[in-house]
């Protein structure tokens, strides 16, 4: 089960990885962000909207854990996506207003978890219905997972397209243990 400043790190490395995600697809023009590049999703575009859609779908989700955590408030008034190639925008400008959004949320919620939330268990349904019962605490290492993933797609088709997202390992932001 991964402890509280686990779910901090990995809550920081994606919101620092999202950034360098959408500043690498901002130096693109709008044709090459839209352009299908053969990816699960299309094009990088269609990437960067799934995992927007995810997101949205699991920090629902994530509202209504009995721990009622203040920063996922501002989930319960967005619409839940009705698939996971809901579409947030059709420029990169508009998906990272979306995605600003919810990296606030992540982050805050992430600094309200305390250890003994992570153990609780979180009933939820899927899109199509079906009722799962998880420990919260693997529920969040499946989401930052899944970001990770698709966001490697998203930096391979920003590859592609001529552009670099940088270095993208989270151990850039893992202290120096003989530092403290």
């Amino acid at each position: 089960m991964p402890t509280r400043k686990d779910i901090i790190l990995l809550a920081q490395y994606n919101e620092t990885m999202n950034r360098q995600l959408y500043d690498a697809a901002a130096t693109l023009p709008a044709d090459e962000v839209s352009v299908d590049r053969g990816a699960f999703f299309g094009s990088l575009l269609g990437t960067m909207n799934h995992l927007l859609a995810g997101d949205t779908i699991w920090l629902k989700r994530f509202s209504q854990h009995p721990s009622a955590f203040p920063a996922l408030a501002p989930m319960h008034g967005m619409p839940t996506p009705t698939g996971l190639t809901h579409s947030f925008g059709a420029s990169v400008a508009e998906l990272r207003e979306h995605r600003l959004r919810l990296d606030g949320v992540i982050t805050a919620m992430a600094a309200e978890i305390h250890d003994a939330d992570l153990e609780q268990v979180l009933v939820y349904r899927n899109l199509g219905g079906k009722e799962f019962q998880r420990h919260f605490g693997d529920l969040l290492l499946h989401f930052f997972n899944h970001q990770t993933h698709h966001r490697g797609q998203a930096s391979t088709l920003l590859s592609q397209a001529g552009a670099d997202i940088g270095v993208t390992d989270l151990f850039v932001l893992l202290p120096d243990a003989a530092l403290g």
